[in-house]
């Protein structure tokens, strides 16, 4: 009877050990604590929705714990979402748009961010020193500018911002800078001009920098810039954890949509902004859905700029 017993005991063991190393998808807490979830960033106000929903417990409610990594552009972020170093990363869409077009298995699974549309006032723009000649993005033609990844969706908006003005938009030198670096080399004429986003911009403006181009508006109407994406291994490999992370997600963008000055809070804890400028940042929009429309813009431009070779079918983008 007794070793009946140790038998029943040793089986029910065993099967729990079973549930807790390899149970569902991986992504249930099941008693044994929230799921670990990677997830690869960049230190700009795009990415301010998924900070607050850590903050407001979102992620906890569907079993999850944020990890959060911060990258500098989405060109790096892609290759540790295929590889599988990170669960989820934020992107770009050019980027992905690029991944696509190599046939590299991502799938979006949540917006991120998007223009405000209004000219002068979105939340990215290409700045020039007070007293530059540059008055204009015709003007840059023949300029050094600086973007935080060469051959992507900074670049290829601020082509378009030229085009929009009727300059030579072939005729730029763009060089690649992290967007803490940008002002500084900027300051000492390194550049002639930076594509820069918050709370960069502000700060920018604070130190007398000018606006000569609101890029992402002279690109398409509410343009959809970012989003948030997996590979298409975890996604058929964890559903559920997919699906937590992007209920999660969403509810994350509604909330800082609908709370700008939650939003200017958090800032502070994963920027180093001066906390006077929070006030007097330009948001960008925290859409539900991505626009396609514009998406199609953005692909028709890395074809005509020489980042791919064919438009990938943008509906294989959205969420």
């Amino acid at each position: 009877m007794i070793r009946h017993r140790a038998a029943l005991a040793a089986a029910a063991s065993l099967l729990l050990l079973t549930s807790a190393c390899g149970g569902g998808d991986g992504s249930d807490a099941s008693g044994d604590g929230p799921a670990s979830v990677k997830v690869s960033v960049i230190p700009i106000v795009d990415v301010a929705p998924i900070y607050l929903g850590d903050q407001q417990g979102f992620f906890a409610e569907q079993g999850l714990k944020l990890e959060l990594q911060t990258a500098q552009g989405g060109a790096a972020i892609v290759p540790a979402v295929v590889s599988g170093q990170v669960d989820f990363g934020f992107s770009n869409y050019t980027s992905l748009i690029i991944a696509r077009s190599k046939d590299l298995p991502l799938k979006v699974v949540a917006p991120g961010a998007g223009s405000t549309g209004v000219q002068g006032k979105d939340f990215g723009g290409v700045v020039v020193k007070a007293g530059s000649p540059i008055k204009s993005a015709r003007d840059l033609a023949g300029k050094r500018v600086a973007v935080n990844t060469l051959n992507n969706i900074n670049d290829t908006t601020v082509r378009a911002s030229i085009r929009a003005a009727g300059g030579d938009a072939k005729n730029v030198k763009f060089t690649e800078l992290a967007f803490p670096d940008m002002l500084a080399a900027l300051d000492k004429g390194n550049v002639d001009a930076v594509q820069v986003v918050e709370p960069f911009l502000a700060t920018a403006k604070k130190d007398g920098a000018k606006v000569i181009a609101s890029n992402y508006v002279d690109t398409a109407p509410n343009l959809t810039i970012a989003g948030y994406f997996t590979s298409q291994k975890t996604a058929g490999e964890k559903p559920r954890l997919v699906e937590k992370f992007t209920a999660a997600m969403r509810k994350s963008l509604k909330y800082a949509d609908e709370n700008p000055d939650a939003v200017r809070k958090v800032l502070g804890t994963y920027t180093k902004i001066d906390p006077s400028l929070t006030g007097s940042l330009t948001l960008p929009k925290y859409p539900a859905e991505a626009n396609g429309a514009s998406l199609r813009t953005l692909s028709t431009l890395a074809v005509q700029d020489g980042l791919i070779k064919k438009a990938p079918d943008v509906k294989d983008l959205l969420p």
